[in-house]
């Protein structure tokens, strides 16, 4: 227990998360703002090999079904477990999602560590953000090959992209995707450093959750979502 508490107490702070974090970004956040909900799912108190509770596996496209599972590895941003979609359909219009249940943001934070570890049609990770369900929602993507993040919007399960910056997504390296909204506004974040923002209503509020395209294998750890009042 006492492990986990330093572990949380790192990433909040080391993160950006804390107040003094969000103004780095240049973002002014009073304390008062964000005293709304906040969960921390690390996944090193779920059992390997399973989906961990509260969690729901849903596919937007085509191909198989998707199976998230946790994963326990060597070196994780919190060890020792990460999630991980294990199903490697290499159909190409295939998005695979991980949200968790019960939850449901309008102004927030969220933010959550990849690391890309193989995939011939794609290698990425991404962030899925106000979630409706499997074919309404935002997420913002990095990919390896493309070498770039973009944002997307899925509406009725057709994805326009409504922001992007070329970056170099390192193979096999951890990676940090953060998304802020406040109203209608939404900066991205890559490795803590704002790339981009946009201003788009679409959606409203929704759950939260992880994202992988095709056949891409990736692991994820640290995913946090901060309430702002």
């Amino acid at each position: 227990m006492k492990k986990w508490v330093f572990i949380c107490a790192s990433c909040f702070l080391g993160l950006s998360m804390s107040p003094s974090g969000f103004a780095q970004q240049g973002q002014k956040v009073t304390v008062s703002e964000i005293l709304g909900e906040r969960k921390e799912c690390y996944f090193d108190e779920d059992k390997a090999g399973e989906l961990p509770a509260n969690f729901q596996a849903f596919l937007t496209g085509k191909g198989d079904q998707p199976r998230w599972i946790v994963k326990k590895i060597e070196n994780a941003p919190s060890a020792d477990n990460v999630m991980v979609q294990t199903k490697l359909d290499a159909t190409d219009y295939r998005f695979s999602l991980l949200i968790i249940n019960g939850v449901s943001y309008k102004d927030f934070a969220v933010f959550c560590r990849f690391r890309s570890e193989g995939g011939s049609v794609e290698q990425s990770g991404g962030l899925v953000f106000k979630y409706k369900d499997n074919n309404n929602y935002y997420v913002l993507r990095a990919s390896v090959l493309e070498g770039n993040v973009g944002l997307y919007k899925v509406v009725n399960g057709s994805q326009t992209q409504i922001g992007e910056k070329s970056v170099k997504v390192n193979f096999k390296e951890w990676h940090l995707l953060k998304v802020i909204c406040k109203a209608d506004k939404i900066q991205c974040f890559f490795n803590n450093k704002k790339i981009f923002e946009v201003s788009d209503e679409t959606f409203d509020e929704g759950s939260v959750g992880l994202w992988t395209k095709s056949d891409a294998y990736t692991f994820f750890d640290d995913l946090v979502m901060q309430e702002m009042r």
